[in-house]
């Protein structure tokens, strides 16, 4: 059930770009909820990977070099996603931190942990 929120609420935050960032856009909530399986799916099963390949360069610096994949694989599920695109890199840049923020204090909100686990 958890898991199934969460996927909402990041197609929830995936829906609310296009009111903060004329580059991006969502023709519609079928969009936004394929859109955010799709990044879910590659954050879990894309990013380890490059994270790792990409350590050196992330490590020099200083991490900052995370927001530089996390821009590329939001750019690059917006080019496979019907429905669901963003203007270029930077905007991608941009965009995929609105979204973290975004989705962050949705699930703050919606997902209290009650004590119970």
């Amino acid at each position: 059930m958890r898991l199934l929120l969460t996927w909402l609420i990041n197609a929830a935050a995936l829906f609310a770009l296009p009111f903060l960032m004329s580059s991006v856009t969502v023709t519609n909530i079928g969009a936004a909820l394929v859109a955010a399986l799709v990044l879910g799916l590659v954050n879990t099963l894309v990013r380890p990977v490059l994270v790792l390949l990409t350590l050196p360069v992330t490590f020099l610096s200083l991490g900052l070099f995370l927001l530089v994949i996390n821009a590329l694989l939001f750019w690059g599920v917006s080019r496979l996603i019907d429905g669901f695109d963003v203007g270029g890199f930077w905007s991608a840049f941009i965009a995929a931190i609105l979204y973290s923020i975004i989705s962050w204090a949705l699930s703050t909100l919606l997902l209290k942990n009650n004590g119970n686990g």
